[in-house]
């Protein structure tokens, strides 16, 4: 602790002696952990208070978001407009046109300088950037080119180990916010560059910042009041931010052109084809039947080229800026449930060119809900429980280990091989020595059994294990989720005058809409068909259709959405039939 306290005192020379105790507390506890980056770097995170307060990267200490909210003028800042959190969030780096020029001048920096990035009329960092080049190199490159190579961000997962909480509000200094003005007045005068004029309005500052900052429920009350009397200045302030990014948007990589194509789609679906009734919606269901169906000719939505890499980070980055809301109604799968039709964002998107009205979006919406489902991959997997891990250990594993049914193959027969436990006189079997008898056989069994075969040998194991299951649906990344997954439940229940009814539970696991697969079949069968929540359960519901209608359900889930039987309970029901004399 009295080493990493003096590291921080070297690293961070601005800390007084105060707030270096505060920061590196003497009896608060102090957890270190590693982990590794996508590119396999190891990386120390120190946590207090459940919070990671600092990252090291070969012997360099860098400090957390959640530290430079405590601390925001640690390092030297540099402001950007909100839309470009997203990007950065999603792994870009911070280019020279997306960084607001204050009227007071940058910060003097050097190359490799460790810097603060702030969203405009918000001093709370949100990422930790190193300059990739000088202040004078910036202003010399005509603020062209990449500014900030950058290593931490809200949102990401270094920030997903802490409370998960949201920057604070804080307000420009005083003397900045006076040295605006002043600087307003005189470009008034003088006729500077409209640009520094608008981007250093504290007033503008705190109404675009607010598009992409959660829980500033009182900032957005009085910004709607003088948003109805500042037009002119919202509409100036826009012209500046287009002005600003007009360069850039001339320029964009395939990334930047895909999230463009995201947010396109995304405001055509909520404008043209999602109506309340719809809601709660599965956001598989949304990006499958109603984003896709919104793609322009010749171009192909694909989140993983895009910067946010998953889809449930898009949508938590809508989130953020108030559009909608997203919900676990079930466990791992998540359902817009609410949507903001009165945001300015949506009301101000335009349809574009080429795009008919509600008629064809109608056409395509049964289309696109039929055609366009693809059956989600699904795959077992195994975490190493407690008993199990005196046999894992060995090959590096520990408990929660997660592992495939071959990886689990392949580390028995290392153990058994390293372990020279190969029978010799018969070579289909094992011998059991301590640890295989204490993780794999029953008390009763451990006095009688000395060799096992093969199969028996890894059948034991697999049982043994925690089972996992892991769904990847189209166009989305891989989800674990703990147990072996529940098969689609049908079954025929009695009702009253004698009549059948039939009942679908858990299409929601495997990405399928149940409101979309009732109206299909109610199409099909030409019986009137309802969701109902499944009784003793929260936020689940079930099909239920009259009739014995197991033959359209087969015909529809075995052949149409090509889902494997195994995960289908219930098809055994379907009624016989009669044979024609």
């Amino acid at each position: 602790r009295r080493k990493l306290r003096s590291d921080v005192a070297a690293a961070f020379p601005n800390l007084s002696a105060e707030q270096l105790t505060e920061f590196i507390p003497n009896k608060e506890e102090l957890n270190v952990i590693k982990i590794y980056s996508h590119k396999g770097e190891a990386i120390t995170v120190y946590m207090n208070n459940r919070n990671p307060i600092l990252f090291e990267i070969e012997k360099a200490l860098y400090p957390t978001v959640y530290t430079l909210w405590v601390h925001p003028d640690l390092l030297p800042a540099f402001s950007t407009w909100p839309p470009v959190l997203q990007k950065l969030a999603g792994g870009a780096d911070l280019m020279l046109p997306g960084v607001v020029v204050p009227s007071s001048g940058f910060p003097q920096v050097e190359r490799g300088t460790l810097c603060a990035v702030t969203l405009l009329g918000n001093r709370a960092p949100v990422a930790v950037a190193v300059a990739t080049m000088s202040t004078a190199e910036m202003l010399a490159a005509g603020m062209k080119g990449k500014g900030f190579a950058v290593l931490h961000t809200y949102m990401d997962h270094l920030w997903e180990y802490g409370d998960k909480s949201y920057p604070p509000t804080l307000a420009p200094l005083v003397t900045d916010s006076a040295e605006k003005e002043s600087a307003e007045d005189e470009e008034e005068t003088e006729g500077k560059e409209p640009v520094i004029s608008f981007s250093t309005d504290p007033l503008q500052h705190v109404d675009v910042g607010d598009l992409s900052l959660k829980g500033r429920d009182s900032c957005t009350i009085l910004l709607g009041k003088e948003e109805l009397n500042e037009n002119r200045a919202a509409e100036t302030a826009e012209d500046a931010n287009t002005e600003v990014q007009q360069e850039a948007e001339d320029s964009r990589t395939p990334q930047e052109q895909m999230d463009a194509l995201f947010n396109q789609c995304f405001f055509h679906a909520l404008k043209c084809k999602v109506k309340k009734s719809d809601l709660p919606l599965l956001t598989s269901t949304f990006l499958r039947s109603h984003m896709f169906s919104c793609c322009p000719a010749g171009q192909q939505l694909d989140i993983k080229k895009s910067s946010y890499k998953k889809f449930s980070k898009f949508l938590q980055c809508m989130q953020h800026q108030k559009i909608l809301q997203v919900k676990e109604l079930n466990k791992g799968v998540e359902s817009i449930v609410e949507v903001d039709w009165k945001h300015p964002d949506i009301k101000a998107f335009a349809v574009p060119e080429g795009f008919s009205s509600a008629s064809a979006a109608q056409d395509s919406k049964s289309e696109d809900r039929e055609k366009v489902y693809h059956a989600p991959e699904i795959i077992p997997l195994y975490g190493v429980s407690t008993k199990m891990i005196p046999l894992f250990q060995e090959s590096g594993h520990r408990k929660g280990s997660i592992l495939s049914s071959s990886e689990v193959r392949n580390i028995i027969i290392n153990y058994v091989k390293t372990n020279e436990l190969v029978d010799e006189t018969n070579k289909n079997f094992v011998k059991v020595n301590a640890i295989l008898c204490d993780c794999l056989l029953d008390k009763s069994e451990q006095d009688e059994i000395s060799k096992l075969k093969w199969d028996d040998l890894l059948s034991r194991c697999l049982e043994r294990l925690q089972p996992l299951h892991q769904v990847t649906f189209f166009g989305q990344e891989p989800i674990v989720r703990k147990g072996n997954i529940e098969a689609i439940d049908i079954t025929i229940a009695q009702r009253s005058s004698n009549k059948k009814v039939t009942i679908i539970k858990n299409l929601e696991l495997y990405g399928l809409d149940p409101q979309c697969v009732a109206n299909i079949l109610q199409q099909k069968v030409q019986a009137s068909a309802t969701i109902t929540p499944v009784p003793g359960t929260k936020d689940r519901v079930q099909v239920q259709i009259q009739g014995n209608q197991i033959h359209h359900l087969a015909k529809m889930l075995l052949e149409e959405y090509q889902l494997p039987r195994k995960y289908i309970q219930g098809l055994e029901k379907a009624p016989k039939l009669g044979r024609r004399k």
